[in-house]
């Protein structure tokens, strides 16, 4: 049956899976954003829904100090006796474990685990529970290395152990542990999670190893033609469907001009063979959208996605930046209320930041509030963002010379109010409307006409302008005040629609679309 990849669009970078019976769970890391750690469901491969956060209350983990791509690297989730496990790296702090016997409800305190690297992995066999990360335990040599630890308590039960150093390919990390037909196989990535990025494997007859290359490594990369539709594959996952079949999800990108990508990694799904006692990928090792496997159900379409403000609860979708300050918020009764929050520098968007993942690249983001200024820089608006210094804010302000509707563009230190309209009372309804090299910016005010304000390039908020940039954009709401002010932002809907043929037209009325 013929799917389409990513199965998981937009930034889900480093998937790790697990199944249960003919149940699916996937996870993926969530750097400086909190709730962190999304964890997803599904009963056939290829559509899935996020059913909640394994890291979703503030007690839980400390985000607040974490820089640009920071936070939570690379989570593994694992299935063992009834108990859900998934574990990952705190940037600068350390490598942990949560834990949950049902995962759509909340999860453990984090258990620490007294071992270096990143990337960790938990292998269970007969009981016993078995760690491995890139910690580096020979000066200049990078390493995959093992230890057996307490479950329960993170502590080690036995030697930090070398069990491989990879095919030199660099930046050696995402190790797993498979074992199949009596042998234990090591899959690991190599080449840094840009465009040399490749996944490759060895394999032991002992658990301790002396594990030894495949020499057909790497088993999949598309570093060798930077001109294909998919790049920097790799950073996977092996498993086996309920039907016996053999898979791997892996990130990868889809450049969206030349080699520029603002939607970052995403979630790739690739059927596997095994060949003369190897897992391969079926086919072609170079990931492409167009997939062909074993599949046992069609695959849908993205949805159109609206938020419910009658709820008090936050969808699972939602994220912020680094903690969720509950007095910045408050949901019920139809709307949602942001009180603003101070600029610390003229790049920061504030902790009044309420986002999603932007979904795919064609794709409308609409919104319809009410915000009353009291004071000079009151602010609100649709924030297009990928870190502090890369972010548009279309929204209105306050100034010296009245209520203006404006676009600011921030990239590094190129800052540009791109439009300045005046803008008079009312409802405010703004609409993005997102292609691959675009966002067009529109607005109205009441039930006037639509009209486009401006447009400006995705390629700004792209990693490789960036730089070391491991996240993706996002797409939200903000509110931003530059002393005290007793304004706050009014929000009645928020709606993502994704759009196939192209983005959708602004001929639509906002009625039409709401």
């Amino acid at each position: 049956m013929k799917y389409q990849n990513p199965i998981i669009k937009g930034f889900h970078p480093d998937p790790s899976i697990c199944r249960v019976g003919e149940d699916y769970y996937l996870v993926h890391s969530s750097f400086e954003y909190f709730p962190g750690i999304p964890i997803f469901h599904s009963r056939d491969l290829v559509n899935w829904e996020q059913i909640g956060n394994c890291i979703s209350r503030a007690e839980q983990m400390n985000l607040r100090y974490v820089g640009n791509s920071g936070g939570i690297w690379a989570p593994t989730i694992r299935y063992d006796r009834g108990i859900f496990y998934v574990t990952a790296t705190l940037e600068q702090y350390g490598n942990f474990i949560v834990s949950t016997s049902d995962p759509r409800s909340e999860w453990s305190d984090p258990v620490w685990v007294p071992v270096g690297g990143i990337d960790p992995s938990l292998y269970f066999e007969n009981g016993r529970a078995y760690y491995c990360t890139n910690q580096s335990i020979h000066p200049g040599k990078e390493e995959i290395t093992l230890e057996e630890i307490d479950i329960h308590t993170g502590m080690l039960k036995s030697p930090v152990t070398s069990i491989w150093s990879g095919t030199g390919g660099g930046y050696l990390e995402a190790p797993h542990i498979y074992h199949h037909d009596g042998w234990y196989y090591l899959m690991a990535a190599e080449g840094g999670t840009y465009f040399n990025h490749m996944a490759t494997i060895a394999r032991s007859r002992s658990l301790w190893g002396e594990y030894v290359g495949y020499s057909g490594n790497p088993i999949l990369t598309n570093r060798h033609d930077t001109t294909r539709e998919v790049q920097c594959s790799g950073h996977g996952d092996l498993f086996q469907d309920h039907f016996g079949n053999w898979w791997m999800v892996h990130l990868a990108i889809r450049p969206a001009r030349r080699t520029m990508s603002h939607l970052g990694r995403e979630t790739f799904l690739t059927p596997v063979v095994w060949k003369d006692g190897w897992p391969t990928i079926k086919g072609d090792r170079m990931e492409t959208i167009e997939k062909e496997g074993p599949l046992w159900n069609n695959q849908r379409r993205l949805a159109r996605w609206k938020a419910d403000f009658n709820s008090c609860n936050w969808e699972p979708q939602w994220i912020f930046l680094r903690e969720r300050k509950e007095a910045l918020f408050k949901r019920g009764e139809g709307c949602l209320r942001l009180i603003p929050s101070m600029q610390s520098v003229c790049t920061d968007i504030g902790n009044t930041f309420a986002a999603v993942r932007q979904p795919d690249f064609n794709c409308v983001l609409e919104t319809v509030y009410q915000f009353n200024p009291e004071e000079l820089g009151d602010e609100s608006g649709l924030a297009i963002y990928l870190e502090s210094g890369f972010h548009y804010r279309f929204g209105k302000r306050k100034t010296n010379q009245g209520e203006f509707l404006i676009l600011e563009k921030t990239a590094e230190d190129f800052l540009q109010t791109a439009c300045l309209i005046p803008i008079e009372s009312g409802k405010i309804r703004l609409r993005i409307e997102c292609d691959k090299e675009q966002y067009h910016f529109y607005y109205a005010i009441g039930e006037g006409e639509v009209t486009l304000a401006c447009s400006a390039s995705t390629r700004f908020l792209s990693c490789e302008i960036a730089g070391k940039c491991f996240t993706g954009v996002v797409m939200g709401l903000y509110a931003l005040s530059q002393k005290q002010t007793s304004a706050y932002m009014e929000v009645e809907s928020f709606i993502i629609e994704p759009c196939y043929d192209k983005y959708k037209k602004s001929t639509h009325s906002f009625q039409e679309f709401l």
